[in-house]
C-alpha cells in the first residue's frame, strides 16, 4: 500500500504559493501542486480562466455562507470533491450537461 503513495511525483505535493486579486483584494494562496492542476482542469472544464473560476467559487461561497473562513481549505476540498466524482463515475455527474459549478449546489 505505501507504494501507492510513496511512488507519487514529488512535483504533485510541492507547494506554490500564487498571488490573486478576489473582488479587488490582494491575497495569496499555498497549495501542492496536484491541487493547482485539479483547480485548473476544473476552471477549463468551465471555460474560465483560473483566476475568474477562483473569483466565482469565492463569491458563490459568501452568497451562500456569508463568509469565506479558510480559502485554501476550501479549494483542496473542492478538488478533493471533483476528483472523487470522477473516480467513482456517480452517473448522474457524468451524464449531467450541467456546468461543475452547479453540480455542488
Amino acid at each position: 500500500m505505501c507504494h501507492l503513495f510513496a511512488h507519487q511525483p514529488q512535483r504533485d505535493y510541492e507547494s506554490q504559493t500564487r498571488s490573486l486579486r478576489i473582488n479587488g483584494h490582494c491575497t495569496s494562496i499555498r497549495l501542492e501542486m496536484s491541487f493547482w492542476d485539479t483547480l485548473e482542469e476544473i476552471a477549463a472544464k468551465e471555460g474560465m480562466s483560473l483566476a475568474k473560476f477562483l473569483t466565482t467559487l469565492h463569491n458563490e461561497v459568501l452568497d451562500h455562507h456569508g463568509e469565506v473562513k479558510n480559502l485554501a481549505s476550501l479549494l483542496r476540498c473542492s478538488c478533493l470533491i471533483y476528483r472523487s466524482k470522477q473516480v467513482c463515475l456517480v452517473p448522474e455527474f457524468a451524464a449531467k450537461s450541467a456546468r461543475v459549478l452547479d453540480a455542488a449546489e
